[in-house]
């Protein structure tokens, strides 16, 4: 799946970096506890989170995550955007709720990631 397919399934807006929305994701997360992203989930490609701080994209980038998609209508600041694109990441930003959106790539073939132990 790319990351222009889950902008449409998930009705979502990109708000940078839409010059690699052809990049292909294979798996996803849900969370908006960037300390459980940490510890459970590895090699991601997709983050939906609703968390809209600076944190976000760190986290992003250690976990080798391509594609931020915010939810329930949150907006990251400029700030964020900013680090984002200087890391090379597509953020959208989406009104769909986390069950909702999760639900919805899980249906389409988006496989989730997290390894529990």
């Amino acid at each position: 799946m790319t990351i222009a397919d889950i902008q449409k399934l998930l009705g979502a807006e990109v708000l940078c970096g839409e010059e690699f929305i052809s990049k292909n994701v294979h798996t996803a997360c849900g969370s908006d506890m960037m300390s459980d992203v940490l510890a459970y989930v590895k090699d991601q490609s997709l983050l939906l989170t609703g968390l809209c701080n600076p944190q976000v994209i760190r986290t992003a980038e250690m976990m080798d995550i391509i594609c931020i998609c915010f939810i329930r209508g949150k907006r990251p600041s400029e700030e964020v955007l900013e680090l984002a694109q200087e890391r090379d990441l597509v953020v959208l930003a989406s009104n769909m709720r986390m069950f909702e959106a999760c639900g919805i790539l899980y249906s389409n073939g988006l496989a989730g990631g997290a390894v529990l132990e």
